[in-house]
C-alpha cells in the first residue's frame, strides 16, 4: 500500500527573531554537509530577520544548491535559514526513519522535478507533500533505522579518527618546519630558504572540450576545479572520453581560482580542468609536500585579495612560492613518521565511500519491501 508523505509528516513554519538565537545551533545551507553525512555549526550571524525554528530529530534539507542534496537529522533545537526546508514527523512515523526515507534518490529525483522557478528554483512543499510512499508497520520503521543508523555511526567515527589524524600530522609538521622544536626553536644552519618549485612537479589543469564529459563512468575521472572537492578527497561526479592534463593518485590537487588555495588529494589518476593544479613531490617525499602546501595558505589568500573581481594564479605564481627546504634526510624522517598518518585516513576514507553506498544501496530495497529488515545481516 502507498500513501501520501503528508501522512506521516508535516512542515515545520515557525519563525523565530534572530536576536532570539543561538548561533552554535544557527543553521544555513553553507553550514550543511552533503550527502547524509551530518552537519556543521555555523561560522557567522544569520542575514535575514527572520528565520525557521527546528527540533531535535526534525529533519532539515536544503532548499538551494546542491537542491535537496544536503539532509540532516536534528540532534539540537535551534533556528535556521529560510533556505532550508523543516519537516516534522508525526506520531505514526518514527522520526529517523522519516530522515532516511528523504535521504532516498527517489526522493531527490521528485523534489527536483517537480521543484518551482527556473534560474533558483526551489521546492514546492505542496508537490512534496504528495510524494508517495509505501507504509510500513512503525515496528518496521525502527528497524530499517536501526540498522541504517549502524552504517552512519561507523562512518561519524572514521570521520572523526580521521581529523584527529590530519590534526597530529599538522601538528608534527608545524612542530619540525615552523617552530623547529626539535631545533631549539631555531632553523638549522643547512636549511635553506627555497621555492615551491625546487620541491615539486606542477601541473595546470585544462579542460576538455565539454562534449566529451559524462556521469556514465565512461573515460577518465574529470575534476574541474573546487566544486568537486570534499574536506580532504574530491568527489567523482564526472568523466571525459578526451583527457587533457593528469594527475596521479597521491598529487595535491589545488584550486587556481577563487577562491586559490583551497586542497584535495586526488585518490585515483584523474583529468584536471582549468580550475586546478596538480602539485607532485619530485623526490618522493608526497607528505612532506602536502603539509607544505597547507602551510602556504597565507602566501595564497593574496591572490584572493589583489582587488581582481576573481582571484586566480598561474604556474609561474606557484613556482615562486617561497619555502623552508630542509635537508633531504630530515625530509625523509618526517615522510617516514608521517606517511602512514595518511594512508590510516585514506583507508578510512575508502571504509566510508564503501559504506555509504552500501547504505544508499540498501535504502531503497528496505523502505519498498523487497529486502525484510529480518533478511538483512548487515
Amino acid at each position: 500500500m502507498m500513501q501520501k508523505l503528508s501522512n506521516i509528516c508535516s512542515f515545520v513554519d515557525g519563525r523565530v527573531a534572530v536576536t532570539d538565537l543561538d548561533m552554535n545551533t544557527y543553521i544555513s545551507t553553507e553550514n550543511m554537509l552533503p550527502n547524509k553525512d551530518g552537519i556543521t555549526r555555523s561560522a557567522g550571524l544569520p542575514t535575514v530577520s527572520q528565520t525557521q525554528i527546528y527540533k531535535t530529530q526534525d529533519v532539515l534539507i536544503s532548499n538551494i544548491r546542491p537542491y535537496f542534496r544536503k539532509i540532516w537529522f536534528a540532534d539540537r533545537d535551534g533556528g535556521c535559514s529560510n533556505d532550508v526546508l523543516v519537516l516534522r514527523a508525526k506520531e505514526n512515523c518514527f522520526p529517523a526513519f522519516l530522515y532516511y526515507l528523504l535521504s532516498d534518490n527517489n526522493f531527490f529525483d521528485y523534489a527536483t522535478v517537480t521543484a518551482k522557478g527556473t534560474k533558483m528554483p526551489r521546492g514546492d512543499k505542496n508537490a512534496i507533500m504528495q510524494y508517495e510512499i509505501p507504509e510500513v508497520p512503525f515496528d518496521t520503521q525502527i528497524g530499517i533505522a536501526n540498522m541504517l543508523s549502524t552504517f552512519n555511526a561507523r562512518i561519524v567515527t572514521n570521520r572523526a579518527i580521521n581529523h584527529n589524524l590530519e590534526q597530529t600530522a599538522q601538528a608534527i609538521f608545524k612542530s619540525w618546519f615552523i617552530d623547529f622544536e626539535p631545533w631549539g626553536g631555531d632553523q638549522p644552519y643547512d636549511w635553506r630558504e627555497g621555492t615551491l618549485n625546487d620541491l615539486a612537479n606542477i601541473t595546470m589543469g585544462q579542460s576538455p572540450d565539454g562534449s566529451s564529459y559524462n556521469e556514465e563512468g565512461i573515460g577518465t575521472i574529470f575534476y574541474q576545479g573546487r566544486a568537486e572537492f570534499g574536506s580532504r578527497f574530491p568527489k567523482c561526479r564526472l568523466f571525459t572520453t578526451e583527457p587533457k592534463r593528469m594527475a596521479i593518485k597521491g598529487d595535491v590537487l589545488m584550486s587556481v581560482r577563487a577562491p586559490v588555495g583551497d586542497l584535495n588529494i586526488a585518490v585515483e589518476p584523474c583529468c584536471i580542468g582549468r580550475g586546478l593544479a596538480a602539485v607532485q613531490s619530485n623526490n618522493g617525499c608526497q607528505s612532506f609536500v602536502l603539509y607544505t602546501m597547507f602551510a602556504l595558505k597565507q602566501q595564497l589568500d593574496m591572490f584572493n585579495s589583489e582587488g581582481t573581481v576573481f582571484g586566480s594564479i598561474n604556474k609561474n605564481d606557484m613556482a615562486k612560492l617561497s619555502v623552508i627546504i630542509p635537508t633531504d634526510y630530515v625530509m625523509r624522517q618526517f615522510e617516514e613518521l608521517v606517511h602512514p598518518i595518511d594512508a590510516v585516513i585514506e583507508t578510512n576514507y575508502t571504509e566510508n565511500c564503501n559504506l555509504q553506498t552500501t547504505r544508499d544501496i540498501l535504502l531503497p530495497r528496505l523502505i519498498s519491501g523487497e529486502l525484510p529488515v529480518a533478511d538483512c545481516h548487515c
